[in-house]
This record gives C-alpha cells, sequence and structure tokens, in this order.
C-alpha cells in the first residue's frame, strides 16, 4: 500500500525565514529520488510556493490555494479547479456591506490574476500586496464591482476581527473559511474559498489520482485540521497551534529545526515503496 507524505509549507516546512532549509531540501530531494511519494499543500500560489521551494524537486502534483487547486509542479498546469459559483457576487456584496473590500483571486480571460482596490486597502492588505510589487497576477482596479470579474476561486480578507469575525461566523459552514492570525505580519486573516477547495478534499482527489492507500501529513495551523481529519497520521511540528497538536499523532520537532526531514529520515526506511540506501538496510 503506496504511502503519500504532505506537507504544510508555512510554518512547517518553511522556517521562520519563509525559506527551506538545505538540510530539509536535500533529505526529501533524496528520499523521492528514491520512490518517496511526498507532496506540499500550501495556502499560497504555485508561483510564491516556487520562489520559497527553490531547489525542491518533487515531481507530482502540489495542492495550492488551500485546496483550490491541484497542480503539475512540472508544467505548472491545472489538473483540478474548484471555483466558486455564481452566488459569488452575493457573497461580495455582503463583504462590501460589511465596510471589508478584499483580495479577490480568480481567473480573467485565462489569466490568472488577484484584484484589489488600493484606496480601500487597510494597512495589512498594504503590506501584502507591496510584497507582490512585480508580479504578473497583480490586477489594481477603482470599484469594488470589479473584484467580481472573472471566474473567482479564492478570496482573502485583511482587517479588524470586530469585521471579520462575524463574517466568519455567518459564512463558516456555506464555504471553506479559514480564520486566523498571519504567523509572519500578525494580521488577522479571513479566507473564503468554495466549500469543496479543502486540503482535505484535495489529498482525496489527489489519493485516487495516484492510487495511494495511505496519507501521512505534516502540519502547524488550525487550516491543517481538515488535513489531519483524513490522514491516517499527522505530525504536528512543536511550534504548531494547540488545537492541531489536541488531535495530532505525535509532536515533532519544530520547523527551525526540521522537523518533518528528520522525521522522514527516521522513519523512511519503514517504507517499502522507497529503495533503500545500504545504511537503512537493517533497520
Amino acid at each position: 500500500m503506496k504511502t503519500l507524505y504532505v506537507a504544510d509549507l508555512d510554518g512547517t516546512l518553511l522556517r521562520r525565514d519563509e525559506r527551506i532549509s538545505g538540510y530539509t531540501c536535500g533529505v526529501i530531494n533524496s528520499l523521492t529520488e528514491r520512490g518517496l511519494v511526498f507532496s506540499y499543500a500550501t495556502a499560497r500560489s504555485l508561483a510564491t510556493a516556487g520562489k520559497v521551494m527553490e531547489g525542491l524537486t518533487a515531481k507530482i502534483p502540489l495542492i495550492i490555494y488551500n485546496g483550490a487547486f491541484i497542480v503539475d509542479n512540472a508544467t505548472g498546469d491545472i489538473i483540478k479547479a474548484n471555483y466558486f459559483d455564481t452566488d459569488a457576487d452575493m457573497l461580495l456584496d455582503s463583504l462590501f456591506e460589511a465596510g471589508v473590500f478584499p483580495i479577490v483571486y480568480s481567473y480573467i480571460d485565462g489569466h490568472e490574476k488577484f484584484s484589489f482596490v488600493p484606496d480601500l486597502c487597510t494597512q495589512g492588505m498594504k503590506t501584502f500586496t507591496e510584497s507582490r510589487k512585480g508580479d504578473r497576477r497583480v490586477n489594481i482596479v477603482n470599484d469594488p464591482e470589479e473584484l467580481k470579474l472573472g471566474d473567482k476561486f479564492y478570496i482573502t480578507c485583511i482587517d479588524e476581527p470586530e469585521k471579520l469575525e462575524p463574517l466568519y461566523e455567518e459564512y463558516k459552514d456555506k464555504y471553506h473559511c479559514v480564520y486566523q492570525v498571519d504567523i509572519y505580519t500578525h494580521d488577522q486573516w479571513l479566507e473564503i474559498m468554495p466549500k469543496e477547495a479543502s486540503k482535505a478534499n484535495a489529498i482525496r482527489q489527489l489519493k485516487e489520482m495516484l492510487g495511494i492507500g495511505k496519507v501521512i501529513a505534516f502540519g502547524d495551523g488550525k487550516n491543517d485540521i481538515d488535513m489531519f481529519g483524513i490522514a491516517d497520521e499527522g505530525y504536528a511540528v512543536e511550534n504548531a497551534d494547540d488545537e492541531l497538536k489536541a488531535i495530532a499523532t505525535g509532536i515533532i520537532r519544530s520547523n527551525d529545526a526540521d522537523g518533518v526531514a528528520h522525521w522522514l529520515e527516521d522513519n523512511a526506511c519503514m517504507d517499502k515503496d522507497i529503495t533503500l540506501p545500504d545504511s537503512c538496510q537493517d533497520k
């Protein structure tokens, strides 16, 4: 029975400087070359994930935007997409009425874009958008109505908890919502995706595509809870949220201590799909 190993990025595989260490990169590359079936599931896009994961050569589909897409890591092609239905415009109207003007990710005329109204951006949104200067996906608009353009798949609200928490409570059962504090900026985020777009659902789809029977997951945040829920084993890094630790199979070293790589290195010898080096033959 083949095993799929899936790791979150930020706070899990990535260190606090938002980079993968040379050690972790080397361990995963070595193991995948010998047969380890590895992927990552992240809230990032393929573009931003690729920058922070430079040097990692996983050759299987990857889960991005918290499960909105499964993409081919070699070509960048979308294998599976989960878009909002036509009710997304009503959702946006509701956000506007609450004084929240989000960043909206969509495909417009066949091109991936994230749209925002600069004059209506909160400071947290400005910090985020300024960090994406030069990104070809940037789409500056002048009117909130223009945020409704295209095939929408991801809505990011960065604002005060007083505004966002009621919206989370209102929509958490209708959509896939992630409400948490960003681990880098400490801004409050509310991310809203189609109900079908989740790490858990994407892993189910990936299991079927690859003919996988078992899943072992690694994570740190509340948005990894659904992933742990469908995994056969789920390991939380030492720096993980307490809610995730409470449902984890075990606690491993922190992200800054390369916890995932050490766990894989210590346990990969038990995976029968991996060609073992001589040093592992007696384990």
